[in-house]
């Protein structure tokens, strides 16, 4: 059996979520993990699993957009707090005679897998940019361009990057293995059905989409707006683990940005996705990119009542997409990092 350190990346809840599935089974199989988090990470794993609190690499947003010149330079400042995680990572891997390191998109633990020349496995959804042959949109080729820089980056030199994503495409760096996203088992385990009104998700309250939803003909659910009322055709929730499942199993469609999990929860459980990406954020206008060339719904940078409708029309033909989109579980890439941990171990 191995002794693992895991960092995961903490931006946000959902390379957390997925770390879940993948340190449950890991510990069903007996070997023993050390997580390395912040932030959400840490609040979402320390309860079930042996966590340490380390920096976390930060995006700056202005106004819902990524400024990366901003983000360099908000993270130079806290340099000093990295090099003090380094220095407890260091002493766990003496104390703890880590074999292996897995990354989520989590750059400490990487560094220091190369540093003490253990093999380092990355899983994430990132590479998918880096490692095989995709496409997207030309106007964003400067925002690509800054995204594949941060992803290399961020876990270098792995020896082996698992990489998941939602669509097929061919790999074009050694030692990356496609795999169908990581889904909490609550969402394998679910059977959708269909209500009469569409999810709406947003991360900041959004008074301007508050107006538009209300001018349109359609029931709607609406998380991120910091309301828990009735108003007329919107019902407003506080945020809710159990009541936003709820919701999105027995959802019509989803209107949302378009992070990686939500996006692949909604499409495993068939509902038609209508992405708005936060602004230059790459990673979610490629995921909504993808979406819509794949025909489970559309995108934009920013709505109308006329997208909206456009949208709500053509649920049907993005239905008749979905019930071919391919529904697989965790297990395929479970059973590749056995394999890997094996032959590292």
């Amino acid at each position: 059996m191995a002794n693992i350190l895991y960092g995961v990346n903490g931006e946000g809840a959902g390379h957390s979520t997925r770390a879940r599935e993948v340190l449950t089974h890991l510990v069903a199989q007996g070997h023993k993990v050390h997580v390395a988090s912040f932030d959400r990470g840490l609040q979402n794993l320390k309860d079930t699993f042996d966590v340490i609190d380390i920096y976390g690499f930060r995006f700056a947003y202005v106004n819902n957009r990524v400024r990366y010149k901003r983000t360099i330079a908000k993270n130079l400042v806290t340099v000093p707090h990295a090099a003090k995680s380094l220095r407890q990572l260091n002493a766990l891997v003496d104390e703890e005679k880590v074999n292996v390191v897995i990354t989520d998109f989590e750059p400490l633990t990487c560094h220091i897998g190369h540093r003490r020349q253990l093999p380092v496995i990355s899983i994430d959804n990132q590479h998918c940019l880096t490692n095989t042959a995709v496409s997207y949109p030309r106007q964003y080729r400067s925002d690509a361009a800054a995204a594949k820089l941060v992803t290399r980056l961020m876990t270098p030199r792995a020896n082996a990057y698992l990489v998941i994503s939602f669509f097929s495409a061919p790999v074009r760096k050694r030692n990356t293995f496609l795999f169908p996203p990581l889904l909490r088992q609550q969402i394998l385990d679910a059977t959708p059905t269909e209500g009469g009104h569409v999810l709406v998700y947003v991360t900041s309250p959004a008074p301007r989409l508050s107006k538009l939803l209300g001018s349109i003909r359609c029931r709607f659910v609406a998380y991120g707006f910091g309301r828990e009322e009735e108003d007329g055709n919107i019902r407003y929730r506080k945020p809710s683990l159990d009541g936003f499942f709820a919701d999105l199993v027995s959802a019509r469609a989803v209107i949302a940005n378009s992070g990686f999990s939500l996006v692949t929860e909604t499409l495993h459980l068939a509902k038609p996705y209508l992405a708005v990406p936060v602004s230059h954020q790459f990673e979610q206008i490629f995921n909504a990119y993808w979406l819509q060339k794949s025909r489970y719904g559309a995108y934009w940078d920013e709505l109308n009542k006329e997208r909206v409708e456009s949208f709500l029309y053509n649920i049907p033909h993005y239905r008749e997409s979905l019930a071919k989109y391919p529904r697989q579980g965790n297990q395929a890439l479970l059973q590749k990092l056995d394999e890997l941990i094996h032959d590292c171990a």
